[in-house]
């Protein structure tokens, strides 16, 4: 694996020049995860913030071959040239190494690309889908998305007299590509870059499919000062609300636990869209996403041997 210093010599795969908002965490992502790419790479991006504010036509920040897709598509689509690479290589009509990629926000993965991105990873394609899970439907008009967690706010689920923010939890998607059987699942967090670095250096030397979940905050989304995308990203961590750890064939291992667990109120405050959470008459929903939030943490305590017995 490349050390840091070597990391810094390597030119940008996703280049300056792109349109994001100031302190834009997937911007962060896509630049974090291509700098651990050391072999020609084949991107793949389904619609939503990073294409928009990459590709906007004639220019573009991305300094590899790039094939932009619809919502619901981008898995597919690089499975398809990634058989096709395999097919000239056999036929002795390419020689060079490639790297393949396709990139989803949580909408264009949870949701709308969960039929396309199952159907790759179960014919066994060798690729890397790479999820940046912002949390909602950001550039749409901040939508819930199934990946918005329980309590949030949002355009579609607004905390009024009626609701109080989104009334179900966050789908664990990691969970079902892990329920896949592909070598090589995890989650990791740009808060923790050497620990998402590696994660993709290891599931780039994979044979076969794999598959990185990774938080990456969204400022407007989420309401939070740009300046605090990092933090957010690392207390999302600490609090153990998004454990970073890996599943490589079957085999669960935790890559980074917490000296000491924070509650989750200290991921909750400062969140405008959390801010109802704390009213008193909404008590009762503060208790309940830490206990399932607890639950989470320990049941993965135990599918990574750090603890005995299985949590009832």
């Amino acid at each position: 694996m490349a050390s840091l210093k070597e990391l810094a010599k390597r030119q940008d795969i996703f280049c300056s020049g792109h349109r994001a908002c100031s302190g834009c965490a997937p911007a962060i992502t896509m630049r974090q995860v291509t700098l651990a790419v050391d072999k020609h790479l084949v991107a793949g991006l389904s619609t939503g913030c990073m294409e928009v504010v990459s590709t906007i036509f004639p220019f573009t920040a991305w300094r590899s071959s790039f094939i932009h897709n619809a919502f619901e598509n981008v898995a597919a689509t690089i499975s398809g040239v990634e058989t096709a690479y395999r097919a000239l290589k056999k036929k002795g009509k390419l020689d060079a190494e490639y790297s393949f990629i396709a990139f989803g926000g949580d909408g264009g993965t949870y949701d709308i690309g969960l039929q396309s991105l199952s159907g790759a990873m179960e014919r066994g394609h060798n690729m890397l889908y790479l999820c940046y899970d912002n949390q909602g439907y950001m550039n749409t008009g901040i939508q819930r998305s199934s990946a918005t967690p329980f309590g949030a706010a949002t355009s579609t689920t607004p905390a009024g007299i009626k609701i109080a923010g989104k009334q179900q939890f966050q789908k664990d998607l990691t969970q079902i590509m892990v329920a896949h059987d592909v070598p090589y699942v995890a989650q990791a967090s740009i808060g923790f870059h050497r620990d998402l670095n590696k994660k993709v250096t290891k599931a780039l030397a994979t044979k076969g499919p794999s598959f990185i979940n990774v938080l990456s905050s969204c400022h407007r989304g989420w309401r939070i000062n740009p300046a605090d995308s990092l933090k957010y990203s690392k207390l999302g961590v600490d609090t153990c609300l998004w454990p970073l750890y890996e599943v490589v064939n079957g085999v669960y291992k935790l890559t980074y636990k917490p000296r000491e667990k924070k509650p989750l109120e200290e991921w909750l405050k400062g969140q405008g869209r959390f801010n109802h959470l704390f009213k008193p008459e909404n008590a009762d929903m503060l208790m309940t996403f830490q206990k399932y939030v607890d639950h989470k943490w320990n049941t993965l305590l135990w599918k990574c041997g750090e603890i005995k017995e299985r949590p009832e």
